[in-house]
């Protein structure tokens, strides 16, 4: 009991650590932005849900994953029939008195719950490896279609993530996994070949939408934007100690959601990006912990959570340095956003 306690202590505090920075580095975004929303409010509501999630009995909700699966499907469905489209994407749906959210983001939490359901119920009946294997993929592939047109590349890689990854801790034979992997480079190798060598093709065959953000996976080592020009600006010329609180130099979209870390570091320096890196392995670490749990039903769980975090935290402030893609994948717990 001891040790449980003393889990959910460190997760809390981290949590209230990642709350209090959060706030500053919103603040400053959306004052420099001049930004007129009232997203102090949804902040402290979304964080207030955490807290709460953080008491939850996982082995009540786990009984309501097909249902929580369900309705997430429905609300992708539904988003890319009447969704709002901002930014080229159909992904947000708008709510009266709280703006909008996005269905994919709540698709992960419930992913991860009913892939953990039908793994743990599976793997506990001695169900053959390759049964286990294609009910994930069928689950995997369902939100994943709908995710990809909205489109939201993104959050379909998110999904592949978990997926895979609570796969490779559910006991099943690792030789499936040089055969998956195998199959995805020849699959990616031939898609890459019709973009490098016939792209009329390609576009017949994926459409231009899909060439689009395959083009920009391929240039983001030599795009020179405006938004990642002036985050690499902003972060390098912060030295040590930043160039101070609501202090951000130069101008660049997105700097609340995608490019939060640029503007925590901006006004922070690097003192600011190691206390939040140093929260970020405190925060995993306890994770990574609750995944060695004898349950396989919250090994899973653990697994799943802890794989989309370690991948968005790279993947966020690697981008915002220019040493990934920009995708437009946020940063846990520290971006704004009403998902």
């Amino acid at each position: 009991m001891k040790a449980k306690k003393h889990v959910n202590k460190t997760i809390i505090f981290s949590l209230i650590l990642f709350f209090i920075i959060s706030i500053l580095s919103v603040y400053s975004s959306l004052d420099f932005l001049a930004f007129n929303q009232n997203i102090f409010v949804k902040q402290i509501i979304g964080f207030f849900i955490v807290f709460v999630m953080v008491k939850c009995d996982i082995s009540k909700i786990l009984k309501y994953s097909l249902y929580i699966y369900i309705l997430n499907v429905l609300l992708l469905i539904y988003v890319l029939l009447f969704g709002d489209v901002i930014n080229g994407s159909r992904a947000w749906i708008k709510l009266p008195f709280f703006g909008s959210f996005q269905p994919s983001e709540f698709m992960k939490i419930g992913l991860i719950l009913y892939l953990a359901w039908v793994i743990c119920k599976n793997v506990n009946e001695g169900k053959k490896d390759i049964i286990i294997i294609l009910k994930s993929v069928l689950i995997f592939l369902i939100p994943t279609i709908f995710t990809f047109l909205e489109p939201d590349t993104g959050a379909v890689l998110i999904y592949f993530i978990i997926t895979l990854s609570m796969l490779f801790v559910s006991g099943i034979n690792k030789r499936w996994f040089l055969l998956l992997f195998a199959l995805v480079i020849l699959l990616f190798s031939g898609v890459t070949f019709l973009f490098l060598r016939e792209k009329e093709l390609f576009i017949e065959i994926f459409g231009s939408n899909f060439f689009y953000r395959f083009d920009r996976i391929f240039d983001w080592s030599t795009s020179s934007g405006m938004q990642l020009e002036n985050s690499v600006i902003s972060i390098a010329s912060a030295g040590i100690f930043g160039h101070g609180f609501n202090n951000i130099p130069l101008y660049f979209p997105e700097l609340q959601t995608d490019f939060i870390f640029a503007s925590f570091v901006s006004c922070y320096g690097i003192i600011g990006a190691t206390i939040l890196f140093v929260i970020f392995i405190i925060f995993d670490n306890e994770i990574l912990k609750i995944g060695y749990e004898k349950k396989l039903e919250i090994k899973l769980i653990a697994t799943g959570i802890f794989a989309v975090l370690i991948y968005q935290q790279i993947q966020n402030t690697a981008m915002t340095i220019g040493v990934l893609p920009i995708i437009g994948i946020t940063l846990p717990f520290i971006s704004y956003g009403g998902s």
